[in-house]
């Protein structure tokens, strides 16, 4: 039995469809990455598998539990945490604790084993006495993630848990979530960062309310729609990559550019010459290296799939 499933789910508000017939599933153990631009309905999604908005039309499944018939027996199996910090600001963190513990039905030893248990985990023990309004953004997301796992959710839906912390505090989060995955908690995450759509199982791309694509990042990396006919992916790499950039969107045969710091990604006829690329740039003043075939990365493959869909709608 999969940790989640969905099935044709749909939302809609008045004339609004925020959420058009979604379909997946999540396997136990997997970190399931829901990306998607501002507004495309991934909040509206989380809140539907949560048991907080009820579907349109459709099915939804979490930890074996139908979501539509039974909302309130989903919400004791999960774990959320928003990407705002949403806890008491002007409790210490043990409070907190103490307080989300309660709220989940933990009492007495079970809710001190399972507090201490969060504690070791979160790395949070010279911390307990402390406000929890002034830790740092990275130790406020540890505390959400120690309270929303407090109860041993099942499953674990994280709302862009890594906005705003610094890059050391977004691997040391990333860590926990592969140890817990690797011990059988399913994680439901979205996030604006490719780099951590990659460390994802598999990944769903929500465009405009509907889910456009589903499945491991080396398979989306392979879409058709990334790899059109005669076609192939290069990369090069200049100091002045923003102006070699501007160069290259105009140049002939060169159906699409992306700028990762002082490379660039290129998706090129297959017939273009790719030594003439830098020969043109170094003739501009550009220096730069030598193409070199490369692989998509998923930020070319959303971009190609937004250009995609959103050309279906004009």
């Amino acid at each position: 039995m999969p940790a989640l499933a969905a099935h044709a789910l749909t939302r809609r508000f008045g004339s609004l469809t925020a959420v058009d017939r979604a379909s997946f599933t999540i396997e136990r153990g997997e970190i399931f990455g829901l990306l998607g631009p501002n507004g495309s309905g991934k909040s509206t999604m989380i809140r539907m598998l949560c048991g907080l908005l009820r579907p349109t039309s459709g099915e939804a499944e979490v930890d074996g539990i139908d979501v539509v018939r039974h909302p309130d027996l989903v919400k004791p199996r999960i774990g959320y945490m928003s990407q705002r910090f949403s806890l008491y600001r002007d409790l210490t963190v043990h409070e907190n604790l103490q307080f989300y513990g309660q709220v989940y039905g933990l009492r007495g030893v079970r809710l001190r084993s399972r507090r201490a248990a969060v504690v070791e985990l979160l790395g949070l023990a010279d911390y307990l006495d402390r406000l929890a309004g002034l830790l740092s953004g990275g130790w406020q997301q540890r505390l959400a993630l120690a309270c929303a796992l407090l109860h041993e959710p099942r499953v674990v839906f994280l709302d862009e848990p890594t906005a705003g912390i610094d890059p050391v505090a977004r691997r040391q989060l990333w860590d926990l979530l592969f140890e817990l995955s690797a011990a059988g908690t399913t994680f439901l995450v979205t996030t604006h960062y490719m780099d951590e759509a990659e460390r994802c199982t598999q990944v769903a791309y929500l465009y405009l309310s509907r889910l456009v694509s589903c499945g491991k990042p080396a398979d989306l990396k392979a879409l058709p729609v990334v790899h059109p006919p005669q076609t192939r992916w290069l990369r090069l790499e200049s100091p002045q990559s923003s102006r070699a950039y501007v160069l290259l969107q105009q140049t002939p045969g060169v159906l699409r550019a992306t700028i990762f710091g002082e490379a660039l990604h290129l998706l090129v006829e297959e017939t273009l010459d790719a030594a003439r690329l830098s020969a043109m740039l170094r003739a501009e003043g550009l220096s730069s290296t030598e193409p070199v075939a490369v692989e998509p990365s998923l930020e070319d493959v959303f971009v190609a799939l937004t250009e995609e869909h959103a050309a279906e709608r004009r």
